[in-house]
């Protein structure tokens, strides 16, 4: 993208969710991160999900999840999934792994250079 672009409805919508993890619970964070990602990359509409963790370990957020879907309606629909919503409820439950997560959906409205 190399400058301001109109925002469209039928345009990507992305995923940003940043995960605040303490240092002994990094590994078990991680699998189950990709249990899940596993999951929803089998749904209708995903396409793609990268798990960004931060250099310093003072950062609050340990971790940034980015995924792309094709629309926000496939987004929800994927999310809605049964499945997925008992892998989910099970690991903000787990006092085991206490995280705090912050999702959103976003829409690109301006960038330049390669995305």
């Amino acid at each position: 993208m190399n400058q301001d672009s109109p925002l469209t409805n039928d345009s990507p919508v992305t995923l940003i969710n940043v995960f605040e993890v303490s240092a002994e619970h990094v590994d078990a964070f991680v699998a189950g991160w990709r249990e899940r990602a596993a999951l929803m990359s089998t749904k209708p509409g995903f396409l793609s999900t990268q798990l960004h963790r931060a250099l310093s370990p003072r950062a609050r957020f340990q971790f940034v999840n980015v995924a792309r879907w094709e629309s926000r309606e496939a987004f929800r629909a994927a999310t809605a999934d049964t499945e997925f919503q008992k892998r989910i409820g099970a690991a903000s439950s787990d006092p085991r792994v206490p995280i705090s997560a912050n999702p959103d959906l976003y829409r690109v409205v301006a960038g330049y250079g390669v995305a």
